[in-house]
């Protein structure tokens, strides 16, 4: 959880007095963003508690106590919530980091990203009734087509032990698409952090690209092509998408599909009477070349070189341009439409005022974490968009990670 968040939730007291005990019973009142659950200590103070559900009651250590908030690691589960399952993945025992809500089950999953979504609304955004729903997501296992390792002191593929850098060693991983969980138990790499293996459901093709040009590989099967410019093609909507190693891509192709639909959705109207539209940190394609209609011009706003190389095949025969840069650095033109899907710490004060620019009537943003959405809201509001409905997706089940597309609408005077 970073610091914005526990600022969020934490309020100033009146003085710093230690909790005098170093454990606590405490009741989770709620989960926020970053996937922790929130209580209250006897003294006021705020505390975070990882692995829990709302209205368990749990005996804690605390640390890492400030002014007003601290940390709790959960002792004993004293009373636990119906929606408590028992992890299936014996990675999750040895502190892999990877999927830190198995202890959830799946159909709680997404009840709880709408709730998380709402109150940062609600909190941080100060949209005192924001409309927000549930629209799907994809089965909660096997759904990642795409995924980064890092690896142990023997090579071994692994994935992160919670909030550190340390390597817990995997031979199979149950979120992984089952061509991609094959390869890791042979699978070696030395002299590179980390390295992004990637399958095409359409084809069965398979990529691997160490993130260091000094990696050496060992262990994949023959068909595996290695390096950055290697590409697979993926099918999302009808549409086959050239998908190079160095390129980003959804969780999976099932999940590229939910996100193209609720897109297409929250622009709904827009798109009937649309004859620009601008598509921001547009990646490989995949809105312009699905959500876009054919009878409509489209500019994609991309920094990545790889992914604006895969969009300019992706995007032959239609009316669009790529324009290879940061969307803050871009200059803005005039579009009817915008649709923009930035990275974690979403669009910022610069981003908006350039998308703001383009005079859009609609602006449709994806954003993949929920206090920085509830950021942009208010950076919107102020140039003149006003938020509608924002649908959540679960498009990584067993993870505290929250999808969510929000229509904004501008303002007229």
């Amino acid at each position: 959880m970073d610091e914005g968040t526990r600022a969020t939730y934490a309020q100033p007291m009146t003085s710093a007095r230690p909790i005098e005990a170093p454990t606590a019973r405490l009741v989770i009142e709620r989960v926020v963003a970053g996937g922790d659950g929130l209580a209250r200590a006897a003294d006021g103070r705020v505390v975070f508690v990882p692995s829990v559900l709302p209205g368990e009651v749990v005996e804690v250590e605390l640390g890492g106590m400030k002014r007003d908030f601290a940390r709790g690691r959960v002792l004993k589960l004293i009373a636990q919530s119906a929606h408590r399952v028992a992890p299936c993945c014996p990675a999750v025992s040895r502190g892999c980091g990877g999927c830190d809500w198995q202890h959830v089950d799946a159909p709680a999953q997404l009840d709880l990203k709408v709730e998380i979504v709402r109150e940062a609304l609600r909190r941080t955004g100060r949209i005192a009734e924001p409309d927000v729903v549930g629209g799907g997501g994809v089965d909660p296992f096997g759904y990642r087509t795409t995924m980064r390792f890092a690896f142990d002191s023997d090579g071994r593929p692994a994935l992160r032990r919670a909030r550190t850098n340390e390597p817990v060693r995997l031979d199979d991983c149950l979120v992984a698409h089952p061509a991609l969980a094959s390869l890791l138990a042979d699978l070696r790499v030395h002299g590179s952090d980390e390295i992004t293996l990637r399958v095409s459901v359409a084809s069965g093709d398979r990529t691997a690209w160490c993130q260091s040009p000094t990696g050496r590989i060992g262990g994949l099967p023959p068909d595996v092509r290695v390096g950055a410019a290697e590409h697979l093609v993926e099918h999302v909507d009808g549409v086959a998408f050239q998908v190079s190693a160095a390129s980003f891509f959804q969780s999976g192709p099932a999940a590229a599909r939910c996100l193209v639909d609720a897109v297409r959705n929250a622009c709904g109207n827009a798109l009937e009477t649309a004859s620009t539209v601008v598509d921001a940190y547009g990646g490989i394609g995949l809105f312009a070349a699905t959500v876009v209609p054919a009878s409509a011009s489209v500019v994609v706003v991309e920094s990545n070189a790889s992914a604006c190389a895969d969009a300019l095949v992706n995007l032959v025969g239609r009316q669009a341009r790529v324009e290879c840069t940061t969307v803050e650095g871009w200059k803005p033109e005039p579009a009817d439409l915008v649709i923009a899907d930035p990275a974690r710490e979403g669009l910022g004060a610069t981003a908006v005022a350039r998308l703001a620019a383009t005079g859009a009537q609609a602006l449709v943003l994806v954003s993949c974490d929920p206090v920085s959405l509830a950021r942009d809201a208010t950076l919107l509001r102020d140039a003149g968009y006003v938020a509608g409905r924002t649908t959540v997706l679960d498009l990584f089940p067993q993870t505290h990670h929250v999808e969510a597309v929000t229509r904004f609408d501008k303002q007229h005077q």
